[in-house]
């Protein structure tokens, strides 16, 4: 079964059958963790990097903010029996779509904040498609882990 995850939404499963997919992810973040041992998927779609100008959304919604979204993505994992060193993260987004001239640079901050996150947490990121100036669908099968990213220009796998 396929589960939409949509803006500031994440969804953690277990189940084999299960495809998680996140679609229009421009200066967005997709973020698929996987955890080949336990058989545990997630996937996280933020918006922004930090939370700490908006402490009162982020306590709304978490997963508005890659700080606080990337914690409880991989708090949920570890709930389900992930481990931290059989972890698998695969991230895709961060484009210039909205910021031609580059003057918030959202889509740059998004991506280093996903990469300083899982760094300073010890966990590799061991695939990207990011930055850029298009928009990107992400998909992750449980079963095998398997990350496809979707442009308008062809799906392949990272």
């Amino acid at each position: 079964m396929t589960h939409e995850v949509g803006i500031s939404e994440m969804k953690v499963t277990s189940n084999p059958e299960d495809t998680l997919s996140t679609r229009s992810l421009g200066s967005c973040i997709g973020v698929a963790i996987f955890d080949p041992e336990a058989r545990v998927g997630g996937m996280l779609h933020f918006q922004l990097p930090v939370s700490k100008n908006n402490m009162d959304k982020a306590a709304i919604n978490p997963c508005m903010y890659g700080d606080t979204g990337l914690a409880a993505l991989l708090k949920a994992a570890f709930d389900r029996g992930a481990r931290k060193n059989r972890m698998l993260v695969k991230i895709a987004g961060g484009a210039r779509v909205a910021d031609k001239n580059g003057f918030f640079n959202i889509g740059k901050r998004n991506i280093i904040i996903a990469k300083k996150f899982f760094w300073k947490n010890g966990i590799i990121i061991s695939g990207e498609d990011t930055g850029g100036e298009h928009w990107r669908n992400m998909a992750l099968e449980v079963a095998s882990g398997r990350v496809t990213v979707r442009t308008k220009e062809k799906t392949f796998e990272i």
